[in-house]
């Protein structure tokens, strides 16, 4: 069985899925999380590609994730209860975002800037909570491919292709639940980050902490695989 620090990542990599699916179809063309797909967005904006409006997007993306990660380092300056402090920090955010989109309050373009930056804040936050990455995946992806390139697997790979399923799987609930009942679409990443959090307040009697709270695993962003 897993420790809690593998259900954490789990929980909070579809999490991370659902809130980008949520708020690429919702706001429309930016993400909450994946920084980089939202500088490549930056640049094609500036050449005259895209929808009007997506560089303003992008700008309150980078800014509101800037002020989350800021926010998380500064939360988990001490030891402790760092990690649920930081989960229950996402959960409040996801949620009032969840509520204003479910209230149907989100109705000008101001309202949807506004969505998005609470999105983003909770992935920049969340982004802080394990030092094995659960909202940006390019390193952990190369990282593995390394692996299977020389031969270098191990068991905790296969927690590795789960965290990569989990995101598939975020972002397909918040796609479905778009499609078939809109008011519901940010749901999926509000339970899923509850649900670490309880994860995370459960005592682990394993006998030893759950993975991710050392020092960084193989899969952190290594292209090499290497610890």
């Amino acid at each position: 069985m897993p420790g809690h620090g593998e259900g954490t990542l789990l929980l909070l990599s579809g999490a991370s899925g659902a809130a980008d699916a949520f708020v690429f179809l919702c706001v429309g063309q930016v993400f909450a999380g994946v920084m980089t797909g939202n500088l490549v967005l930056l640049g094609a904006s500036a050449a005259g590609a895209g929808e009007d409006g997506v560089a303003l997007k992008v700008a309150v993306a980078l800014g509101a994730y800037f002020c989350g990660v800021a926010a998380g380092a500064l939360m988990a300056g001490r030891r402790g209860p760092r990690v649920r402090v930081l989960l229950g920090a996402e959960v409040v955010l996801l949620g009032a975002a969840a509520a204003l989109w479910g209230l149907e309050l989100v109705t000008s373009y101001g309202d949807r800037l506004g969505l998005l930056a609470l999105v983003a804040v909770a992935m920049g936050v969340q982004g802080r909570v394990r030092v094995t990455p659960t909202n940006y995946f390019t390193g952990t992806l190369t990282s593995l491919a390394g692996r299977v390139a020389l031969r270098e697997l191990h068991g905790g790979d296969g927690w590795v292709l789960g965290r990569l399923a989990a995101v598939v799987a975020g972002a397909a609930l918040a796609a479905l639940a778009e499609r078939w009942w809109s008011p519901g679409a940010a749901l999926g990443a509000v339970v899923m980050a509850a649900g670490a959090l309880v994860l995370e307040t459960v005592p682990y009697r394993g006998g030893r902490p759950g993975p991710g709270k050392g020092k960084p695993r193989p899969d952190r962003g290594n292209p090499a695989g290497a610890v």
